[in-house]
């Protein structure tokens, strides 16, 4: 009898144990890559990420297991690296520490940890990951999406005339499955804007599309996609390439088709839509408004949407990458899917193809830095740190630390990327200017500057320098550079109390727009306030002018100004 007990009680007691251990850890990544069997992975030394699961409460040691054989790993057999039990709660870009990898191969891995009690879990699920050409340093990009969405509705709305609604634009191609009986001509409009009633806007103004397309079917061919014709502002020089793969593609959310003697149905007519790698499922927002449930889901979709040339851009206007656009576009991206690569890509991007205005490249520290915030990586970081060097514009100040745009040299545009060398630094502030200095008819007159008067040392300009600093003090601190650390900080202190002894106006308590003016916008001042230079002394009469001046700002602006307020716990 105590034969047969002992072996159920054993049993008995190792399901309990069983039953008490968390669950293996999932998530994986290799280069923050979640599918990486489906690109190249460029770095000799990838690293490695997981989620830990939340039962294990805390993760106390790790153990990563990589095999050239799925069939070995399933076994437990390891030919390229076994880390052991490693102490130590990273679960976060754990560094590949094994035999040199081959390029163009396929590798297999898997990971346990042990949770709080020093229990291990089972090991993870395999993920397999294959290289490319091994360079000392490389950002791997993820692979591109496509998706056949069929219409939310189709109308007829004539004799041979049908209306057909997508609900949302999307960059893409139109595919269509026919069955027709004659030769004949289709006639085929896409948009996205509607003039009001079941028609597409032919004129739509500004840079929102509509195209027109004649298509010839025939009996006998059944499938059809109608070529695109490119348009001649965003497919320029400057602009970002697509994949020629990709062929033309362009948003659009309406289609109308005449002289169509078929009658269409749902299945007959497809939106073939382009967007860089993007998980819906990894992010989500219910609140009781359903209109700001409704910008919530506007604002993922967008970004989603607009990732369709694998770098951030414009949007369809120039397809050109902006560093302040992209910033903020960044900053939702991180939010809305665990994408990291796409950013990293923008960011080193920018290093050799900056834009024009001044804070615009003061836009390209805060970037790197966000990059190692949301990745724990300092990689690219280390790899540009030279460059970012530059981009404080530390070579445009004067003694007293403020910089101007003014003071840029040939020398200076070619340390900051520019290929131009004889192209000059602007000051943008914000965009679009006023009206009286355009001639350009908008929405307001005022543009979206709040009257700022563009003077020489200009005060929205110096806070974005003084908040490279201190950002760059940061980044060398992670580096290890830790007398670039101090020098940084110190470069800051001086900027600070530059800005606070000659750009505030000590009467009225708050910043004017520069040296000089005696003019205050919203921007003089929400800049200031957004980077934490504002004097505790001023800090209610600062807020309370920025308040009152309202909304006086474009949504690249508005970043700052909510940022700014939320700071300051307004």
């Amino acid at each position: 009898m105590k034969r047969i007990l002992i072996p159920v009680l054993i049993l008995i007691l190792f399901a309990s144990a069983k039953r008490n251990t968390a669950p293996p850890p999932s998530g994986l990544m290799t280069e923050f890559i979640r599918e990486p069997h489906n690109v190249k992975i460029n770095d000799p030394k990838p690293e490695f990420t997981w989620i830990v699961p939340s039962e294990a409460k805390k993760q106390t040691a790790w153990q990563i297991l990589v095999s050239s054989s799925l069939e070995k790993l399933e076994r437990n057999e390891v030919d390229f690296w076994n880390s052991g039990k490693t102490p130590g709660s990273q679960s976060t870009e754990v560094e590949y520490r094994g035999a040199r990898l081959d390029e163009y191969s396929t590798y297999f891995w898997k990971v346990r940890i042990w949770d709080i009690k020093g229990i291990p879990t089972d090991y993870s699920e395999i993920q397999s990951f294959r290289t490319g050409k091994l360079d000392n340093y490389a950002t791997t990009a993820n692979k591109f999406l496509t998706a056949s969405i069929f219409p939310d509705k189709i109308l007829k709305t004539g004799a041979g005339t049908f209306f057909i609604d997508f609900g949302k634009s999307a960059f893409a191609k139109i595919e269509l499955i026919l069955n027709p009986v004659k030769r004949d001509t289709l006639i085929i409009h896409l948009g996205e804007k509607t003039d009001g009633s079941m028609k597409i806007d032919r004129n739509p103004g500004g840079s929102i599309r509509y195209l027109k397309i004649l298509l010839p079917v025939e009996p006998g061919k059944t499938s059809y996609e109608p070529e695109l014709l490119p348009d001649s502002r965003n497919t320029g020089s400057s602009a970002i390439h697509l994949p020629d793969s990709f062929g033309v593609i362009m948003p659009f959310r309406y289609v109308e088709i005449e002289n169509c003697s078929m009658d269409l149905k749902p299945q007959n007519i497809k939106q073939k839509a382009y967007w860089y790698y993007f998980d819906d499922k990894m992010s989500s927002f219910e609140s009781s408004d359903t209109v700001l449930n409704k910008i919530w889901d506007l604002c993922k979709y967008t970004i989603k949407a607009t990732s369709f040339a694998g770098i951030y851009i414009d949007g369809d206007r120039e397809r050109i990458p902006y560093e302040a656009d992209a910033y903020i576009n960044q900053l939702g991206h991180y939010y809305t899917d665990r994408e990291y690569s796409l950013a990293r890509l923008t960011n080193e991007y920018f290093i050799y193809h900056p834009t024009w205005p001044t804070e615009w490249i003061l836009h390209t520290i805060p970037m790197f830095y966000h990059d190692i915030m949301f990745t724990g990586n300092i990689e690219s970081a280390n790899h540009y740190y030279e460059n970012l060097k530059h981009k404080t514009l530390l070579s445009l100040a004067r003694e007293d630390g403020l910089i101007s745009s003014a003071n840029v040299t040939d020398e200076i545009m070619k340390s900051l990327g520019f290929s131009d060398t004889k192209e000059r630094l602007r000051d943008i502030v914000d965009w679009p200017p006023s009206q009286k200095d355009t001639g350009w008819k908008l929405a307001t007159p005022e543009g979206e500057r709040d009257g700022y008067d563009m003077v020489e040392i200009n005060t929205v300009v110096n806070a974005f320098h003084y908040h490279n600093l201190v950002l760059m003090s940061e980044i060398a601190g992670y580096l290890g550079k830790d007398i670039d650390a101090l020098l940084y900080r110190s470069r800051a202190e001086i900027v600070k109390h530059s800005i606070n002894e000659k750009l505030l106006d000590k009467s009225k308590g708050i910043y004017i727009d520069g040296e000089g003016s005696s003019h205050s916008s919203l921007h003089a001042n929400m800049m200031p306030l957004a980077f934490g230079l504002v004097p505790p002394e001023n800090l209610d009469r600062v807020i309370d002018f920025i308040k009152s001046r309202g909304m006086a700002c474009s949504v690249y602006g508005a970043q700052y100004l909510l940022e700014g307020l939320y700071r300051s716990g307004e």
